[in-house]
């Protein structure tokens, strides 16, 4: 939109900040300038025809653990193939996407980092999510075990280089030797220390998360890490309770494979507010089975499902969308706070403070859903996608 032309969207609005069953957003170039009741715009607008009423109106999605998607990988030195990925996502509605690569060969994870951090200058992409390679071997589930290592600090430092200041996340396991320069390396850089694909005990992964430790985000909870028990809580009982506490926000992959709907309703009714959605989505999301890839390991996609050779499941094949779907549908989430754990807490989660709710001054980033949450139409920055 060019000039001084405002675009104005009627319809029930639902957002971290606002909850109106007649409102209007309005947009003024690449933000949004008001958000009113259509009552408030009437009279604020005397002489003009209202806007027609479109459905329900929520933030742009998200995502903030993303590794491609319709046949594209962020894990690529392709600039082009990396901002297919991000267009793919952003016009199924996440219109904020943090680029993801996975565990490799150093080089290659360096020269990736600089491929996305190109897009991230751009605005094709929110930031860059390097998840390894210094990840438990025990629990690396679809990480490449022949590169897990302890925290190197000579390629955390090209890492950093490469990336130019625009690594928004990166994954450690607490419990590798040097664990702890190493987030005070990232925490020093403004890098968001997350917390993952971890074999840790409790106390380890507690003491590692904020207010005592440095991190403050855990990677896709309950994956990639052992599982719940009432004698040996680990990792899920730490992140759980550390976002029940407000001192951490959790990840959880809502695709209906990667965890239970009972396991996420568990997420939602203990850490509200706390949890950030993501679809840890792969090259083949929007595109039947068939073979794709993840970081160096050929992926074999089976109803729906990915799984690398050993059996893990390999990322998600969902789009956020969906999983906002399945929180309300399957976990019982209102939906209110299924759009909050899709836009405002990731967005809070990795510091992206122009995104994540429709508030005047933000980017304006909306979706148009009908009835059954369908997708209608997506506004990024102010511009309609679809």
């Amino acid at each position: 939109m060019s000039g001084g032309a405002e675009l104005h969207l009627r319809g029930r609005i639902v957002s971290a900040s606002q909850s109106l069953d007649d409102g209007v957003v309005s947009v003024r170039g690449d933000r949004i300038a008001a958000v009113s009741s259509s009552a408030e715009w009437r009279a604020a607008h005397p002489e003009s025809t209202p806007p027609e009423y479109l459905g329900t109106i929520v933030p742009g999605l998200v995502d903030i653990h993303n590794h491609g998607g319709f046949g594209h990988r962020f894990d690529t030195t392709d600039t082009e193939e990396a901002r297919a990925a991000a267009e793919f996502h952003q016009r199924q509605g996440s219109t904020s996407v943090v680029a993801g690569i996975v565990t490799g060969a150093p080089d290659d994870m360096v020269a990736q980092t600089a491929t996305l951090s190109v897009l991230a200058k751009d605005g094709s992409i929110a930031g860059i999510h390097v998840e390894g390679p210094f990840l438990s071997e025990m629990r690396c589930g679809a990480q490449d075990p022949r590169y897990l290592t302890d925290p190197d600090p000579a390629l955390l430092d090209r890492l950093l280089t490469a990336a130019d200041g625009r690594l928004r996340v990166m994954t450690l396991a607490p419990e590798r030797q040097g664990y702890a320069a190493a987030a005070k390396t990232l925490a020093d850089h403004g890098v968001v220390v997350a917390l993952g694909h971890s074999d840790a005990g409790y106390e380890e992964f507690r003491a590692a998360l904020a207010p005592s430790g440095f991190g403050t985000l855990v990677t896709h909870l309950a994956n990639g890490m052992p599982p719940l028990h009432h004698r040996a809580p680990g990792p899920v009982a730490a992140g759980l309770l550390a976002a029940a506490e407000r001192q951490v926000i959790t990840e959880l992959i809502g695709d209906g494979v990667h965890v239970a709907p009972g396991f996420g309703a568990l997420v939602f009714a203990t850490a509200p507010g706390r949890v950030a959605l993501i679809t840890d989505a792969m090259q083949a999301a929007g595109l039947p089975d068939g073979d794709y890839r993840l970081g160096p390991q050929p992926v074999r996609v089976s109803g729906g499902t990915a799984r690398v050779a050993n059996g893990s499941i390999a990322g998600g094949t969902a789009t956020l969308l969906r999983c906002l779907r399945w929180a309300v549908r399957e976990c019982g989430v209102p939906l209110a706070e299924a759009v909050r754990a899709a836009t405002a807490a990731p967005a809070a989660a990795v510091r992206l403070d122009a995104v994540g709710d429709l508030r005047p001054g933000l980017l304006a980033d909306a979706l148009v859903l009908d009835a059954d949450l369908g997708l209608q139409r997506v506004l990024r920055r102010g511009q309609w996608l679809t």
